[in-house]
């Protein structure tokens, strides 16, 4: 695999290798000396044409601890707001010898059109318009198969995706404007997940036909068989604040409260990708509860993208002798 630009671009063998990869720089992000040696030598760039904190400061972070060179680019100040095109900023990235660039656009596809352009460089998706967030959906599944694993007794690397197998996986909120919940559903369904989309119709996708999930509008009708809750941000910088009649009537029909986190079976748990707005799709006190694991989620950022950077500058050809085994 050359780039990362959808969870097409991994199948189930691929989600897997990411997450047994990614345990391993799990562990190094437990020691004392977080750094590593694996990609000494490389220049990874950002380019985000978006505002970002987690996912940024997520892939600089891992890159940094593989120990390869971190360029960003800050678009405010580049010759983008000049109007110099994408193609002509990716190829002044090219020039300066860079080996991946990390990419978020509003625009759906530019990461493909950017892979199109770029001949030996790396493409990473960090976001899409409404068309995927590949890093973010193998992150989620990753920390979930951690929880399911404690709770089984074993540990996550030896399960593989046997743990996903028949769980029903609840996506609710804003699904018409999010890349998340995209990157999510092909992640959980390749992993052997049912996956239910829980929205009022006007957050919904025009056609989810093809996108083999279960549909509904009633949440409370799914908490008592629902083994993960995830949970969308309302994307108002999307328009999706139009697409209800209030917050109030969004919050109480789809967020997950205090009531709805009672009505959940033992060990069912829930995500939220992030930010959360609380009070709107979740509670403060959901948020702050242990089976949410937003916390978590954010931690497992680093060591999931430390995988991905690995695995797509050096093949997983250099092994993970005394990285984190």
């Amino acid at each position: 695999m050359k780039n990362l630009l959808s969870i097409h671009d991994l199948g189930k063998a691929g989600i897997i290798d990411v997450m047994n990869v990614a345990e391993s720089f799990a562990e190094v992000e437990r020691r004392t000396m977080k750094k590593v040696p694996a990609l000494k030598g490389k220049v990874v760039a950002t380019l985000f044409f978006e505002e970002s904190t987690r996912t940024r400061l997520s892939f600089e972070t891992a890159a940094k601890r593989l120990s390869a060179d971190v360029l960003s680019l800050s678009v405010a100040s580049s010759s983008v707001k000049k109007g110099e095109s994408l193609k002509d900023t990716l190829k002044t990235i090219e020039s300066l010898g860079i080996d991946a660039v990390i990419i978020r656009h509003r625009s759906s596809g530019a990461p493909l059109q950017a892979s199109r352009w770029l001949d030996d460089i790396a493409v990473i998706n960090a976001g899409d318009g409404w068309h995927e967030h590949p890093s973010q959906g193998l992150l989620d599944a990753f920390t979930v198969r951690q929880a399911w694993a404690e709770d089984a007794g074993v540990k996550p690397i030896d399960t593989g995706a046997e743990l996903f197998a028949g769980k029903r996986i609840v996506i609710v909120g804003d699904i018409a404007h999010s890349r998340v919940a995209r990157s999510e559903t092909l992640a959980y369904k390749a992993l052997g997940a049912d996956v239910v989309l829980c929205a009022p119709q006007t957050l919904l996708p025009s056609d989810t036909s093809s996108w083999g999930v279960e549909v509904t509008h009633d949440l409370d009708a799914e908490l008592e068989q629902a083994d993960l809750i995830s949970v969308l941000r309302l994307q108002a910088e999307r328009g999706s604040g139009e697409c209800v009649p209030s917050l109030r009537e969004f919050n109480a029909d789809f967020a997950m409260t205090t009531t709805r986190l009672r009505a959940l079976k033992p060990g069912a748990r829930v995500t939220h990708p992030g930010p959360m707005v609380r009070g709107v799709e979740i509670a403060s006190e959901v948020a702050d509860d242990p089976r949410c694991l937003v916390t978590t989620q954010v931690t497992n950022g680093v060591a999931v993208r430390m995988a991905v950077l690995y695995l797509l500058l050096t093949g997983g050809n250099q092994g993970l002798e005394g990285v984190g085994q």
